[in-house]
């Protein structure tokens, strides 16, 4: 897992980045090497960019709040706080992103340090699936992304809100014993004090404050490379799937109600989206999708993810980590096809 994150992650960066410049400097290559029609390469540029430049100041936003976050707020402020009561634990954890509106990327190390300072693990558990969701930052983009259709960004927050309390409960009653794999005193030996190969804090030995200042900017420096190859890579396959495949077909695979869902969750798996981000995804999905298929999209994707699946098998026990998987991905199935017969 080291060798990938260490060599795979910066190759992967360095493609998306040659492929969008390629991109950008096309003089008709695309279109020879695809045989493709000019217009159908004009979409598709037109949509790639379109996705990216909509998305981008989201993304700074939110890397600069998860960096803040992550330099001028101690975990331990965060453990003292914490509720002892089951269900204000679960609230607490649920409606945490409000305060810390945290990118998913981001939210499993903080979470792993957070239990080990004493935070009930059911408690960051609903947190590393309702924050990425619950903030006012991605609340925000998802309401500018659907400007027609405001119901989608309530429907969005509500829906995560009801199935992390769900899921928090039912961790509160089964989850018995530490669901991290190693404890803090193994991880430390075999990294040589380094708690995982996720962390990097760029805040240690920081002074005063222009020292946090710049240990701020390290942050999110690093956060907005290590999530922009993703935004990249998610906005390039959606542009090909909208311009190389048949809107009829898409629409024949959104017309079912189940299996459009089914689809779209499928489709946030692989793309592997940033919470502030996907929302325009999901948008130029809008016509072609019923309205529960683009919230599955929306509540599954943050949640669930492969880059997120790929950290929570290298934190949490792999039993755990499949039960959970599972149980989110009926929740938001059943769930978005409620709550869009409700709603939407």
């Amino acid at each position: 897992m080291t060798v990938v994150y260490r060599v795979g992650m910066p190759l992967l960066t360095a493609g998306c980045l040659a492929m969008l410049a390629l991109i950008l400097a096309d003089n008709g290559w695309l279109s020879a090497l695809a045989s493709l029609d000019p217009a159908t390469v004009q979409s598709f540029k037109l949509l790639l960019l379109g996705i990216i430049l909509e998305t981008f100041p989201f993304i700074l936003l939110g890397v600069f709040v998860s960096a803040l976050l992550q330099v001028f707020v101690s975990d331990a402020t965060i453990a003292r706080l914490t509720p002892k009561h089951p269900v204000a634990g679960v609230l607490f954890g649920s409606l945490l992103g409000l305060l810390f509106p945290l990118c998913e990327c981001g939210m499993i190390p903080v979470v792993r340090r957070l239990i080990r300072k004493g935070m009930p693990p059911y408690i960051g558990m609903v947190f590393i699936f309702a924050g990425p969701i619950v903030n006012p930052v991605v609340f925000t983009s998802t309401y500018t992304a659907f400007r027609g259709q405001p119901g989608m960004a309530y429907a969005r927050l509500g829906l995560a809100l009801a199935i992390c309390v769900v899921l928090g409960l039912l961790l509160s009653r089964f989850l018995k014993r530490n669901p991290l794999k190693r404890d803090a005193y193994e991880l430390a030996a075999a990294n040589n004090g380094a708690t995982s190969i996720y962390e990097h804090d760029h805040s240690q030995g920081a002074k005063g404050f222009w020292g946090r200042m710049a240990a701020t900017l390290a942050h999110a420096s690093d956060e907005l490379f290590d999530i922009g190859k993703y935004v990249i890579l998610g906005a390039f396959l959606t542009a090909v799937v909208q311009t190389s495949v048949d809107r009829e077909v898409l629409a024949g695979i959104g017309g079912g109600t189940w299996s459009g869902s089914a689809f779209m969750m499928g489709l946030a798996f692989l793309l592997s989206l940033c919470s502030t981000s996907d929302a325009f995804v999901a948008a130029s999905f809008n016509g072609i999708f019923a309205p529960s298929a683009l919230l599955a999209f929306l509540v599954f994707g943050p949640m669930v993810d492969l880059k997120s699946v790929l950290m929570l098998l290298g934190t949490f026990r792999t039993k755990i980590v499949a039960a959970i998987v599972l149980l989110l991905f009926a929740l938001v199935l059943g769930g978005s096809l409620l709550t869009a017969q409700l709603w939407l």
